[in-house]
């Protein structure tokens, strides 16, 4: 017995309950005696691998059965190549009789009308469960297009709203938790240092949370403790910053449910769905931490520098050495590793660098009280060049797409006069218009997006005025954090410290100009001259 989702609406016909008095029935007039059930409720005829068919399969090898009943074929499966495989190879091979009741199935009649009929009738049920794909995918694409949110739940943070979309609604007990994991990390602190953080504290996981909600015991099983995957997924989605994505991942096809994951390109987003719980720009900033992919320390802390040291030797990163007697240091990694003949240490203490920056965004950022108008002119060169790139790219894939919509006219048109003119089959011809209609209606609705994008210019004032501001907090910092240093500076190339005293090259990469080249006197280690 077998029911899926799909199946249910169908009515009581096709019910678990209905298709056991039916077999029973069956058996109790033919004399046969029920060795087992086998019932598969809410899976698809298309999947081989669900439960009870894997049990049924185990149980004839071992020779408890001899007769298999079912309603119909589609009951046993929706997949003509495996339903004749099992038919017409596997149960003989294993001297079992199969019997379909409604399609007049009996593997022990080979030469009756429903043997006959049995190869249509499988590819008949394949064709149902291709249709019923196809048409839920349209609706499911029709609802994203509207903004409908269509999965089970929202992330941890937010509730799924009782409105027409399901809008997402921010759960405040859940969210404090959420905005406090982005403050950790914007400190510096490891996935793995969050997750501990968190589990001391006594505070439950998003799945123990939810059943607590939910009021149900939990189906997943584990315990209620943070892992380090768990915080890492929630620092890189998306919707806490306010946007919908859906259609992430999807099943290869309606027989293979082997689930992919989906091109950013193809999936639905809808900027601006919900309120957000996490600032657009903080989101990003740890997003730069998240790609960074740097090495916290045994306390779990990620140093602030960690990651944008670069030798000015070999190119590798230099990596921090700490130690219990002395202050930790940056060396060479390639010295590290392979020793002096590939490369020489250009180790710098921690404070010594930590120190020269420090000084430098005091001396650069300082300049903004005296000339903001430059800066604005200076940001606006640096921004200008992408955007100008960013928006051609936008446009030459908006000319594709419209000669597209003008080809698509024409095939329309062409396919219409053949199947006049008696060239085309009628029924191939509404197929052909039909999926020419349907790439139609996608690519118009690209063009209406990307025209629409193009149009929506950010207002190039309240940017320059939130990147001014945002300068002047961090040139009074009195500190070096791991936030400030991700959001000015690029990288940092250390030049070789030489054994004569003589001064040593660091170049400074800031996001926001042009490199500045430093000598640092090795004499006096807190000066260093442009």
């Amino acid at each position: 017995m077998r029911l899926s989702r799909d199946d249910e609406k169908a009515g009581e016909s096709l019910s678990i309950e209905n298709q056991r008095n039916i077999l029973q029935r069956y058996t109790e007039e033919h004399g046969g005696i029920v060795v087992d059930e086998y019932i598969d409720d809410g899976w698809s005829g298309t999947d081989f691998e669900r439960p009870a068919v894997q049990r049924l399969l185990e149980d004839a090898k071992q020779g408890k059965i001899d007769t298999i009943v079912v309603k119909d074929l589609s009951r046993f499966g929706r997949n003509y190549i495996q339903v004749g495989q099992y038919v017409d190879y596997i149960f003989p091979a294993y001297g079992i009789r199969f019997i379909a009741l409604s399609d007049n199935v009996d593997t022990a009649e080979r030469s009756s009308t429903g043997m006959d009929m049995m190869p249509i009738m499988n590819v008949f049920n394949e064709w149902h469960a291709a249709n019923t794909s196809k048409k839920i995918r349209a609706v499911l694409e029709a609802n994203w297009r509207k903004g409908k949110f269509t999965n089970w739940a929202y992330p941890y943070g937010y509730k799924t709203g009782q409105d027409e979309n399901r809008r997402a609604i921010i759960d405040e007990e859940a969210a404090k938790n959420v905005r406090r994991i982005y403050d950790l990390r914007l400190q510096g602190k490891s996935v793995r240092t969050i997750a501990r953080t968190l589990t001391d504290e006594g505070i439950p996981n998003p799945t123990a949370y939810y059943t607590r909600l939910d009021g149900k015991k939990s189906e997943r099983t584990g315990s209620a403790q943070w892992s380090p995957k768990t915080v890492s997924e929630i620092l890189k989605n998306e919707t806490y910053t306010g946007t919908l994505i859906q259609h992430r991942s999807a099943r290869f096809s309606y027989k293979n449910h082997t689930v992919i994951n989906i091109p950013t390109e193809e999936r639905f987003v809808l900027k601006n769905a919900h309120t957000p719980i996490i600032p657009f720009n903080v989101w990003e900033r740890v997003q730069q931490i998240n790609k960074a992919k740097v090495r916290s320390d045994k306390s779990g802390t990620i140093h602030c520098l960690s990651g944008l040291l670069i030798c000015a030797g070999c190119g590798k990163k230099l990596k921090f050495k700490s130690s219990k007697n002395s202050e930790g240091i940056y060396c060479c990694r390639t010295y590290i590793e392979l020793g002096k003949k590939y490369c020489t240490s250009h180790s710098i203490s921690e404070n010594q660098i930590k120190s020269i920056v420090l000084q430098d965004i005091h001396h650069m950022l300082a300049e903004l009280k005296i000339d903001e108008r430059k800066e604005r002119e200076h940001f606006f060169s640096e921004k200008n060049h992408l955007r100008e790139k960013t928006r051609l790219l936008k446009e030459k894939d908006l000319q594709k797409l419209k000669n597209r919509l003008v080809e698509l006219d024409k095939l329309i048109k062409a396919t219409f006069e053949s199947q006049v003119l008696g060239s085309l089959p009628q029924n191939i011809c509404r197929e052909l218009c039909e999926n020419y209609q349907e790439e139609k209606r996608i690519t118009q609705s690209k063009v209406s997006d990307l025209e629409k994008n193009l149009r929506k210019e950010a207002d190039a004032d309240d940017e320059s005025e939130s990147y001014i501001s945002c300068l002047k907090k961090y040139a009074q910092c009195g500190q070096m954090t791991r936030e400030l240093c991700l959001l000015l500076i690029d990288k940092i190339i250390i030049g070789n410290k030489n054994k004569d005293g003589t001064p040593r090259q660091i170049e400074i990469h800031y996001k926001f100009s042009k490199p500045k080249s430093y000598v640092f006197s090795a004499a006096k280690q807190t000066d260093f001259f442009p």
